[in-house]
Parts: C-alpha cells; sequence; structure tokens
C-alpha cells in the first residue's frame, strides 16, 4: 500500500523555478544586509555572502557564493576566488561543529545543463554528509528527508558564529 510523503516546502521551489527573471537573483538579494535573517545568510565578507540553502539536499546544506553576480570561475577575481575558497572552509568547520558530519560534497553547477539552478550567478555548495544517509526512501522513493527545520539549524549556526 502506497502511503503518501508530505514535502510542503517543494512547492515553494517549484513556483520559484517559475518567476520569470526581475533583474536579480536570490543570491544577489542575500547580500543586502537588512535582509540577512529573512534570506538565511549566515554572514558576508566584502566579496563573499554565506546561506543556508532553502531547499536543502541534507540538514545543513550552505550555499558560498560571491557577491558579484558572475556565471563563470574565469570571471572571478584572484581576491573573489581566494575569499571563496575561505569562507568554504569556514562553512566547513562551522557545519563540523554543529552537526557533526562525517564528511562533505563541495561543489559547483556551472550551466544549466550542469544541473545550476541559478546559471548567472555562481555559487558553491557545501553539502554535510553521514555514513548510511542515502537510504532506500531516496534510491528508491526518490525522496530525502531532512531531520530538522531549516530555520530551526540556522538559528542555531548564529550561535557558533
Amino acid at each position: 500500500m502506497e502511503r503518501p510523503l508530505f514535502a510542503p516546502w517543494r512547492m515553494d521551489y517549484i513556483r520559484s523555478l517559475e518567476k520569470p527573471d526581475e533583474g536579480s537573483c536570490f543570491l544577489c538579494l542575500a547580500s543586502e544586509r537588512e535582509h540577512h535573517h529573512d534570506r538565511l545568510v549566515l554572514w558576508q565578507t566584502d566579496l563573499t555572502v554565506v546561506l543556508m540553502n532553502r531547499f536543502p539536499y541534507t540538514n545543513g546544506h550552505l550555499l558560498v557564493a560571491p557577491i558579484a553576480h558572475k556565471p563563470e570561475l574565469a570571471d572571478l577575481t584572484p581576491e573573489e576566488l581566494c575569499d571563496l575558497g575561505e569562507q568554504t572552509a569556514r562553512a566547513v568547520e562551522l557545519l563540523k561543529r554543529a552537526i557533526s558530519p562525517q564528511g562533505f560534497n563541495i561543489g559547483m553547477n556551472l550551466g544549466r545543463c550542469a544541473g545550476a539552478g541559478v546559471p548567472g550567478h555562481l555559487h558553491q555548495h557545501v553539502v554535510p554528509r553521514w555514513a548510511g544517509d542515502t537510504n532506500f526512501m531516496n534510491v528508491v522513493g526518490q525522496v530525502r528527508i531532512i531531520p530538522q527545520a531549516t530555520e530551526q539549524l540556522y538559528e542555531h549556526l548564529l550561535t557558533l558564529l
């Protein structure tokens, strides 16, 4: 017997894909300091913004993006590239302290065909992983289970900064 599994946040994600380009992407908007809490921004440097993914692959999935709206790695200045790497390392250390992952997937999807949801603004994914976190739900049911509310983890991470 099939049993429904509800993921009510998923509709927000689906609707976000239908919106026409209004000139600003969510990563550009995240760097506007007056809305950091609403946009789940953890911190920002002069060159980089670090925020929680509102539609995570796993609990603690962070995004690290240059503030500048640039689509390609080659478009970044050496300073932007360096800061992107430094903030990624800082994100990993924060997650280690907060939720004790056993490993990480870190990477970028460059271009729409590579899976980039925002192909015009490159960003790095920091995805914490645990042994056995790919179970039958993901493999058979094509469903991910996120064990903690994103906003709850966001508040916890802020206390560790």
